[in-house]
């Protein structure tokens, strides 16, 4: 027969009296508890911008482009040189979005991320005839050891004799698609419009590998398939054109445009079918389409992605072998593929913002969802504690979004003027904590950015809407 303990009823009251400590906090614990919370939230008094956010500045004078002029007044560039731009904590968080992106589309069709070096040997580039026909447009250097380098502007030379060191690819492996984002450089002679033409900028580009000219052409297309995707997935009106190789080389290329005004490109579309070209690729006089003899008409355009399909232009050079199912060793067919990353993101801004507001393509916004809480010593301060409720339910229940959503608690200026700003740097959803969130069935007022519709919901409807918010 087992033992029964008892307690004497002084040790009783006292575990009672720890259990009931333990189940109602003291006020000093609910103050940590909410302190803690409190430094979760992202607060925009604690994020890095100009403190001339919004100003006209002289420098603006300089800004020749919509989108250079946005993205100083915003705070998301600054000019470190000609060419050359800080790009700040708003701007960052847009381009990993971005690579992201095409992290994502680059891989489904088979890509494989590498890194290379930025510092890219002479003898190579004298090895395929570039380091002369290149020109100016190179930044050179020379080591210690007098060796002679450059800032790769593109790297065909690198990766395919990168290829070539491990003995050639077997059948199996291709078709072979490896692709790189990194920094590049470019020794512009009139660098100008802020990301659209610049010194130093980033780029995704991919080299690619077939044991054939009829297998590189069908990865040309899954490439080019793949670049259309991105764009689309973006909302940018891009146009595919016929274009020259220029010094890359090769037998066919192709570039993808973002008509605009500001484009340094002169395109010619055809009315009647899909047919565009750069000027550069037709006769000075051609007016007519030569696949359906329709007008083509003649508009400008910013470049955002080049393909080229080179055959054996490098791999000849470097002898960068494959093997076919015989063992069989063949000269592997190249292509070569761009996009300018730091380019799209400011072209993307040129064509979908006004003169006033900054328009994201959705998908890469720094951030999904501003808050405004109301301003401090208003008829609806009290409403502060439930936009601070608000924001935490947000982030524990929206899953997507517990990095997207940022607070605008800067409580000593209007909920007008914030929401103005709001506006202005082009948050997706934009929601506003004012007087009907104290009412007995509070409602928020919900301001979508694109579309300018204004909604009053209720929490748990703000939270459905929320949840189909797409990020990446």
């Amino acid at each position: 027969m087992s033992r029964i303990r008892t307690f004497p009823s002084f040790a009783m009251e006292s575990l009672l009296r720890s259990s009931c400590q333990v189940l109602l906090p003291s006020v000093a614990t609910c103050k940590r508890l909410h302190d803690c919370a409190k430094a979760k939230r992202r607060l925009l008094t604690r994020l890095y911008q100009p403190r001339s956010l919004w100003e006209e500045s002289s420098s603006d004078n300089e800004a020749t482009s919509r989108s250079q002029r946005l993205m100083i007044k915003a705070g998301l560039i600054r000019s470190s040189g000609p060419g050359c731009f800080h790009y700040l904590p708003y701007t960052v968080r847009a381009m990993e979005k971005l690579i992201r992106l095409i992290d994502r589309e680059m891989q489904n069709i088979g890509g494989q991320k590498i890194d290379m070096p930025t510092l890219c040997s002479a003898a190579l580039w004298r090895q395929s005839e570039r380091w002369d026909l290149m020109g100016k447009e190179l930044f050179r250097l020379t080591d210690r050891h007098n060796l002679e380098y450059c800032l790769g502007p593109t790297h065909e030379e690198l990766v395919t004799h990168l290829v070539s060191m491990e003995g050639g690819i077997n059948y199996k492996e291709l078709p072979l698609l490896l692709y790189q984002i990194t920094r590049k450089f470019r020794d512009e002679k009139r660098p100008c419009f802020g990301l659209l033409r610049g010194r130093e900028f980033y780029m995704k580009d991919m080299y690619t590998f077939d044991l054939s000219e009829e297998a590189a052409h069908t990865t040309y297309r899954n490439v080019c398939g793949a670049y259309s995707d991105i764009f689309k997935i973006l909302g940018l009106p891009f146009v595919k054109v016929q274009a020259d190789a220029g010094n890359i080389g090769g037998t066919m290329s192709h570039e993808f445009h973002l008509p605009a005004n500001i484009g340094e490109d002169k395109l010619l579309v055809c009315g009647n079918c899909d047919f565009s070209a750069n000027v550069e690729t037709l006769n000075k006089n051609e007016i007519k389409c030569p696949s359906c003899s329709g007008a083509l008409k003649e508009t400008k355009g910013i470049e955002i992605g080049h393909t080229f399909y080179l055959g054996t232009k490098y791999s000849r050079v470097f002898k960068a072998i494959c093997y076919d199912s015989q063992g069989k060793p063949i000269t592997t067919e190249m292509g070569c593929y761009g996009i300018g990353v730091s380019r799209l993101l400011a072209a993307s801004l040129e064509v979908l913002c006004n003169d006033d507001d900054i328009h994201w393509p959705g998908i890469i916004a720094p951030y999904q969802v501003c808050l405004v809480s109301p301003k401090k010593g208003s008829k609806e301060a009290e409403a502060i504690s439930v936009a601070e409720s608000l924001y935490d339910e947000i982030t524990q229940n929206v899953v997507q979004l517990r990095d997207e959503t940022v607070m605008d608690d800067r409580d000593n200026l209007t909920i007008g003027k914030r929401v103005k700003e709001a506006h202005m740097m082009g948050y997706p959803y934009i929601i506003v904590v004012g007087k009907k969130a104290l009412e007995n069935a509070p409602l928020f007022e919900v301001r979508c950015h694109h579309t300018r519709e204004v909604q009053f919901m209720s929490r748990s409807g703000l939270i459905d809407l929320l949840r189909s918010v797409e990020v990446i």
